[in-house]
């Protein structure tokens, strides 16, 4: 039996009570079918993987795509969906809250807002101005009544990778601020990852898996709740059709040898028919 919004968003605060879980990100309705079929207990939104679906460059998707693509999500699975809600579509709080509260409509159980300045995106917003946001984003979510998880997010790691102290503290006031998850796309290091983890507990902590090297038991035992890996899948699935379509430019169809059968497909989406 298909599960309720209400179901679904139980189900996400659940997951970030305890233990740690792998959380993938679809770019369209079949990527997000799939996953689900494949057993996968939550799925997230990555706003590059739906911008090259729609051949655009990341960062250049609007509010009402990402609105249209989240409603699409939701609908389409029985999965509880995080959206990444990149800034908020937005630069003042007000309009943060406004944005926020259209999302929540869509069905979604969580989503995150990040600290990029929007109308310049290779800064970010001060820490007293991020704040603001993150309250506003809080109050929306109180103010619908719905239990939808709050992530707040710094992009400060992406642009000094250093900057772990300074990363940690924002994330910190966020936490006070009232996010129930917290976000710091940028780090890697097994001795950074606990150093956040600690100072953040016990509210729980997203590493995004942006290089190979650790495994989820890895990360459950440094103390993350979830790991999710952005536009991984995306880059992946255009990976091995770059690869095809250059051998077949080539004169070789040899490419299309691994390809997933027809009846593979068909078979694992008429379940949802």
């Amino acid at each position: 039996m298909p599960r309720t919004v209400a179901d679904k968003r139980s189900a996400f605060r659940a997951l970030h009570e305890k233990g740690c879980f792998v959380l993938p990100n679809p770019w369209d309705v079949g990527s997000a079918r799939m996953l689900q079929h494949l057993g996968f207990s939550a799925l997230a939104s990555t706003s590059a993987g739906l911008a090259w679906a729609m051949g655009r460059p990341d960062n250049t998707v609007t509010r009402d795509d990402v609105l249209q693509h989240l409603r699409s999500l939701c609908d389409a699975v029985d999965l509880p969906v995080n959206a990444d809600y990149e800034s908020g579509f937005a630069k003042d709080p007000e309009d943060v809250a406004t944005n926020v509260t259209m999302a929540i409509a869509t069905g979604v159980a969580g989503l995150s807002i990040e600290d990029r300045n929007v109308d310049a995106l290779s800064e970010l917003f001060d820490l007293a101005f991020a704040v603001k946001r993150i309250r506003a984003a809080r109050a929306a979510i109180d103010k619908s009544g719905h239990d939808v998880i709050l992530v707040a997010r710094t992009e400060s790691l992406l642009i000094d990778p250093k900057a772990l102290t300074p990363a940690i503290d924002k994330l910190v006031a966020f936490a006070e601020a009232g996010a129930d998850c917290l976000f710091a796309p940028g780090v890697r290091e097994k001795a950074d990852i606990a150093a956040m983890v600690r100072a953040l507990a016990p509210k729980p902590v997203n590493v995004v898996a942006i290089r190979p090297g650790l495994d989820l038991a890895e990360f459950a035992d440094l103390g993350v709740r979830r790991v999710s890996i952005g536009g991984g899948l995306a880059r992946a699935a255009w990976a091995g059709t770059l690869a095809a379509a250059e051998r077949m430019k080539a004169g070789s169809l040899d490419g299309l040898d691994g390809a997933a059968s027809g009846k593979l497909l068909n078979d694992t989406f008429r379940r949802f028919i």
